[in-house]
Formats: structure tokens, C-alpha cells, sequence
């Protein structure tokens, strides 16, 4: 049986298979960023990193992130939300509660103040309702600072925002305007 620190390991050389670069195990996702479970493990083991269907339905229901899903018969597998590669996951457009919240380092606020918050490498911003993750997720960049985001606003001007199925928020963009420092 693996270890946690092993199963950290592989979860982490999943997410960059199923989110950034699917030829890490020599895979391909389809359209809507599901990968062959099979082809998966065999590309794992291929890649040096051996692991069983047991262990990877034990690293995704632990995973606390809930960054994961499988089909209904477990034979596809694909990241929620979080994506440098264009793939369609399917999320739900909704309308978030107000406000949600981003964690963010204070040395990147002076162009956060220019420009927003901008989705980087990823397909969409993400946003979240509990402060304490979005202080987290600040705090790994950094000295944390916590913003706050209007959606209520940027709802009445348009903006539109999707929820993953791992309730992730998600949006283009974040203009200036809609956010304050908590």
C-alpha cells in the first residue's frame, strides 16, 4: 500500500498529466479534458511512476481539493478546474454569492491594481466563498493578502461566472474596480 507522501507525489504528477501537460505520460485528453483510466496508469508506469487503479480511486476520493473526477463507470478520469490547456470541462454557469475571495501574494498587488486579477497560464480566475482558502492559496506565493470581489457588481455589468464540480469559482477576469483588500 503507498504511503501519504507517496500518494502526494503521484497526486501531483496526476494533476500535471490531467491539467498541463497530458503527454507527461505520453496521454491525450479529449475535448472536455478526460483522460483513458487505462491509458493513464499505463503512461504513469511508462513514466516511472507505477500506480494501481486502487491507488488512484484512493488519491482522488481523499483529495481534499477534490481536484478530480471519474466517469460513471470509472473509466475516464479528468481535473475538475485549473487548466494551462484548452479543454472544455463542462462547468455550470450560476451566480456566485457575494463576495467571493482570492488569496494572493502582496508582491503581486501593484499589478493586480493595473490589471486585475488575469487568469495566467489558466483557463479562468478562480475564486472561492471561504477566506481561510483563499488565504492559503495566497500564502504558498508569499506574504497572503485577501481580496475580496464584488460579484454583485460584476454580475450587474455583465461579467458571468461558472462553478466546478469541486465548487471552485470561476471567471475571465477580475477588473480593479470590483475588489478590495480585506
Amino acid at each position: 500500500m503507498s504511503t501519504n507522501r507517496n500518494d502526494t507525489a503521484l497526486g501531483r504528477f496526476i494533476s500535471l498529466i490531467l491539467r498541463h501537460q497530458p503527454d507527461a505520460a505520453g496521454i491525450s485528453l479529449d475535448g472536455n479534458g478526460w483522460a483513458d483510466v487505462a491509458e493513464l496508469l499505463a503512461g504513469m508506469s511508462r513514466s516511472g511512476k507505477s500506480i494501481d487503479m486502487a491507488t488512484l480511486e484512493r488519491i482522488v476520493s481523499s483529495d481534499t481539493k477534490q481536484r478530480y473526477s471519474f466517469n460513471a463507470d470509472y473509466t475516464k478520469i479528468r481535473a475538475n478546474q485549473g487548466h494551462s490547456i484548452s479543454v472544455d470541462v463542462e462547468l455550470t454557469q450560476c451566480t456566485p454569492p457575494n463576495p467571493l475571495y482570492h488569496g494572493t501574494a502582496s508582491r503581486f498587488l501593484d499589478s493586480i491594481r493595473v490589471e486585475g486579477i488575469t487568469k495566467q497560464s489558466r483557463q479562468y480566475v478562480h475564486l472561492t466563498e471561504d477566506m481561510q482558502t483563499a488565504r492559503n492559496v495566497g500564502s504558498r506565493y508569499g506574504s497572503p493578502v485577501l481580496l475580496s470581489i464584488d460579484t454583485t457588481a460584476m454580475l450587474r455589468d455583465g461579467h458571468i461566472f461558472y462553478l466546478s464540480a469541486n465548487n471552485v469559482w470561476n471567471c475571465s477576469e477580475v477588473p480593479w474596480q470590483y475588489i478590495a483588500i480585506v
